[in-house]
């Protein structure tokens, strides 16, 4: 009779997504490349820009699992906006909401 090992991957921690960070090259990581305030932006134009530009990061899994154990208060990690710790879709501009929806 043979028993199986379940496999378990444990979360990724932040010394692993260090150590894969330092296997990349600089130019390949965009957070360290543009200026870290546009992974924190305001305008939901920059924050669509970050988004765009961590598609194609090599740490970019590693970055997002991470961000998500951590509970991120804010700002893009790994190709997601977090706000208050939670994933949201996209930033929504300062002011009042549209009184007709279905107009936007």
């Amino acid at each position: 009779m043979t028993t199986s090992v379940l496999d378990r991957t444990a979360e990724p921690s932040l010394g692993q997504l260090h150590d894969q960070a330092e296997r990349a090259a600089e130019d390949q990581m965009p957070c360290r490349a543009a200026g870290p305030e546009l992974w924190f932006a305001e305008s939901p134009r920059d924050v669509e820009l970050a988004k765009a530009l961590c598609l194609d990061c090599p740490v970019r899994q590693l970055c997002l699992a991470g961000a998500l154990e951590r509970r991120e208060p804010w700002g893009v990690w790994g190709g997601e906006l977090f706000l208050q710790g939670v994933v949201i879709p996209r930033k929504r501009p300062r002011g009042r909401p549209r009184k007709n929806e279905q107009a936007a």
